[in-house]
Parts: C-alpha cells; structure tokens; sequence
C-alpha cells in the first residue's frame, strides 16, 4: 500500500468559500473584540505598520497605533448607550432601535460578549445583508 493511499484524500474547501455572511461574521467579531478590549482597558491601542517618506525620499516602515472609536457614550444620568457598527454604520437591531442601554461602563464588556455571541451563531445576519452594499458605485461624469 502506498502512503498517499493511506491517508484521507478530500476536496480543498476554504471556509470563504462558503458565502460573504462567514467572512462578515468574523469582521464584526474581531470589531467587537477590540471594542471589549477598549471597554476592559481605556489605554488598549493595538498598532499597524505603516510606510512613512522622509525628507530625502527614504521609505521607512514604522509601527503606529491605530485609531479606534468607542461605540458606546455616558450619559448624564449614568448610563450607557452602545451601538453596533459594521463599518461606519450602526446595526438596526430591532425595527427603529439601534443602542443598547447599559447601566454603567462595568456592564458593557458583557454586553459585547452577548453581542459577539449572537454574531457568531447568526443572529444578526439579517442586519449585516440590510447595511452591507455589494457591488461597485457608479461613475459620474
């Protein structure tokens, strides 16, 4: 018997494959990781790399902290708004709701994790097809 005979043999299937829903699944959960991160510790600021030119024309690489809005606000009252966002815009969670309340800062690491739950088992796929827009913008003139 051969070696390659001897191992199990399958098609190649990527899981991108599978459809644009699993790939804007795992964008919105990374986002709410690092929004729990932001929650849990306000000086989290992961880096990037990014090309810098100096004076002479020199290209230079050089590590950076990348700019991440909170998606939550305090209220006067004390509590907290948290909103979802996929890209710039904000999820639609129930018909003309778009914020969760929270009852102070402590609870909103909780909440995402709830959230980046329910992403995940596809909950909110309906909402992720409703703001994401497939396709190119048309040229003007």
């Amino acid at each position: 018997m051969s070696v390659i005979a001897s191992l199990k043999l399958v098609e190649f299937k990527p899981e991108t494959s599978q459809g644009r829903i699993f790939m804007r699944r795992r964008k919105l959960a990374d986002k709410i990781d690092q929004q729990i991160n932001l929650a849990s510790d306000p000086a989290y600021a992961p880096t990037k790399i990014v090309t810098v030119t100096d004076s002479e024309g020199n290209q230079q690489r050089k590590e950076v902290a990348k700019r991440i809005k909170r998606w939550w606000v305090a209220n006067s009252d004390g509590t907290v708004q948290l909103t979802v966002r996929y890209g710039s815009k904000p999820l639609e969670l129930a018909k003309g709701k778009n914020a969760i309340q929270c009852s102070d800062t402590n609870e909103i690491s909780m909440v995402l994790g709830k959230v980046k739950e329910a992403v995940l088992n596809g909950e909110l796929d309906a909402m992720l097809e409703t703001v994401t827009v497939v396709g190119r913008k048309a040229k003007r003139a």
